[in-house]
């Protein structure tokens, strides 16, 4: 079974995060798959797309019980940055729908995204400094943006949990709703962006992004120097260990 599923109709896309049974974290399989869906996306005819998550989170981040892959660690990395790439450079606005736990790379897939809408019950934290990590998905280049340079480190540095409330209160998502609510109020908003022109949707992503994301690139470029140093050192190989055998 994919561990991402893909629908289209009338004129919006629906991408859902689909390992319910690890709370959507993130493996390879996963990247390759979500990388497909939104090449997908782009090329459906969507005017607007949705990203979700099966089951009881929007993604927990990195499944801490599976090994680091063996192989290049450099390619890996750049794998998971392309959807961050992906999801700014789509041509249509992606709306991120998020329930339950979006952690580290989940709370940075959502970063990606054009607006974030979260459940009131929604868990978002950055826990990879208290793991001995980096952060990859240009959060060091999009929390800031939306939440401001102190309340940023405050979020990387301490890693505590915000609730979805809490996260409408400093800026970290556009509105937090009753979890019951989540994917009507999503597809609402989907809705309403694809009986926009296309054309006109796509330009204005474009001309926002287009002066945020000057330096994008390098953050993305210095997070994968960070991550391949915190990565083998005998902190990250300890900690992560000891979540393993407590997990």
């Amino acid at each position: 079974m994919s561990t991402v599923e893909f629908a289209y109709d009338d004129g919006v896309a629906l991408i859902w995060l689909n390992r319910p049974e690890r709370l959507n974290a993130v493996v390879p399989a996963l990247v390759d798959d979500l990388l497909e869906a939104l090449e997908a996306a782009a090329n459906s005819g969507a005017r607007a797309v949705v990203l979700a998550g099966r089951g009881r989170a929007f993604c927990a981040g990195h499944d801490l019980k599976e090994p680091i892959p063996d192989g290049d660690s450099r390619a890996r990395l750049d794998r998971l940055q392309d959807v961050t790439r992906r999801l700014r450079t789509l041509p249509q606005p992606v709306i991120a729908a998020v329930h339950g736990y979006a952690i580290g790379a989940g709370a940075e897939f959502a970063l990606g995204c054009d607006l974030i809408l979260a459940a009131e019950d929604a868990v978002f934290a950055f826990p990879e400094v208290s793991l001995g990590l980096s952060v990859t998905g240009a959060a060091s280049r999009l929390l800031p943006m939306l939440v401001g340079p102190l309340k940023a480190k405050e979020l990387l540095l301490l890693g505590e949990r915000v609730d979805g409330k809490a996260a409408h209160g400093i800026g970290l998502v556009n509105a937090a709703v009753p979890a019951d609510e989540l994917m009507d109020r999503a597809i609402a908003w989907a809705t309403k962006i694809a009986g926009h022109p296309a054309e006109a949707a796509t330009m204005a992503k474009r001309a926002l992004d287009s002066g945020l994301d000057g330096t994008l690139e390098g953050a993305l470029e210095l997070e994968v120097s960070h991550a391949l140093i915190t990565e083998h050192s005998a902190a990250v190989k300890a900690s992560t260990e000891a979540f393993r055998s407590r997990a």
